[in-house]
């Protein structure tokens, strides 16, 4: 039987690799100005440059989460026209998307019951998730039990790196104290992240300066990249094209067999991280 792939926009999936590999990918919205909008990557109502110039500028934003309602008018005409659903969201220890999905799926279970409907909580964000998918995507040739199968097994390896230049963003976020963002302002320390096994976002490190904290997320990936399993590396930007650039360069001269793909860190991740965050994404023998 035929089924389709679903995804958030939080996993930044480029348009033009969703729109070769088949996947929908839904939107998630934001408010600035007390004016919502809705994120979708590639076709966004405002413009994701304009979207981090107003960040910059000093303007409030908040996030949203794909709600069940929105789940179940995306769901249930794939499944009316004979088809099953893969649905693979963003970390559950981050956003109740996945939640959503899982609702949605309870509802309409009861009247398709001829239907599969499989919900994967990826554990992952941003760009990560993208990579995810991405990699998810390319093995339809499997059946739709055997690839929800692949993506649970798989899920952890793929590993995410971040930092951040301003941690402004994470302070209104309430992740670090204003102490803590003021200090590391002063000295200029720049906190590495990542994505852990449960889902959760967390710094691993603090280094000094820019250039070093771009180098690290390197680094760890020298540590774990499994080498044969990674055919293509996202590196995910807020704004910051050049720092991604620079970290491209490095995981082009070491692993020159590897697709590097740079890419925008669309409204859901950039909205808590600000501009400058950058990202590294890899399969890892361990994230």
């Amino acid at each position: 039987m035929s089924y389709r792939i679903f995804t958030d926009a939080t996993s930044d999936l480029p348009a033009e690799f969703a729109a070769q590999l088949g996947v929908t990918v839904m939107p998630m919205g934001f408010t600035m100005d007390e004016k919502e909008y809705f994120y979708i990557p590639g076709n966004s109502v405002m413009p994701i440059e304009t979207f981090y110039a107003n960040m910059r500028a000093g303007k409030d934003v908040t996030t949203a989460q794909v709600n069940t309602f929105a789940f179940l008018e995306a769901f249930e005409p794939v499944l009316k026209a004979g088809e099953d659903i893969l649905y693979i969201g963003f970390s559950s220890k981050l956003s109740g998307t996945v939640q959503s999905a899982v609702s949605a799926a309870e509802e309409l279970r009861p009247k398709y019951p001829e239907r599969k409907i499989i919900v994967v909580d990826s554990c992952s964000a941003s760009l990560g998730e993208g990579l995810l998918v991405y990699y998810v995507a390319r093995k339809k040739d499997l059946s739709l039990d055997e690839l929800a199968a692949w993506t649970e097994e798989n899920k952890l390896r793929f590993a995410h790196w971040f930092t951040v230049d301003d941690l402004v963003y994470l302070k209104r976020g309430g992740r670090i104290s204003g102490a803590t963002a003021a200090i590391a302002t002063i000295l200029n320390i720049k906190p590495v992240m990542h994505v852990d096994d449960e889902g959760y976002l967390v710094a691993v490190e603090k280094v000094q300066g820019r250039k070093k904290s771009l180098r690290s997320l390197f680094e760890h990936m020298e540590k774990t990249v499994d080498t044969a399993a990674t055919d293509t590396v996202f590196i995910g930007h807020c704004d910051a094209q050049s720092d991604a650039d620079y970290v491209a360069s490095l995981v082009r001269e070491a692993y020159p067999d590897m697709t590097v793909y740079v890419d925008t860190i669309g409204t859901s991740i950039g909205a808590h991280s600000g501009p400058g965050t950058i990202a590294l994404f890899f399969v890892a023998s361990e994230r």
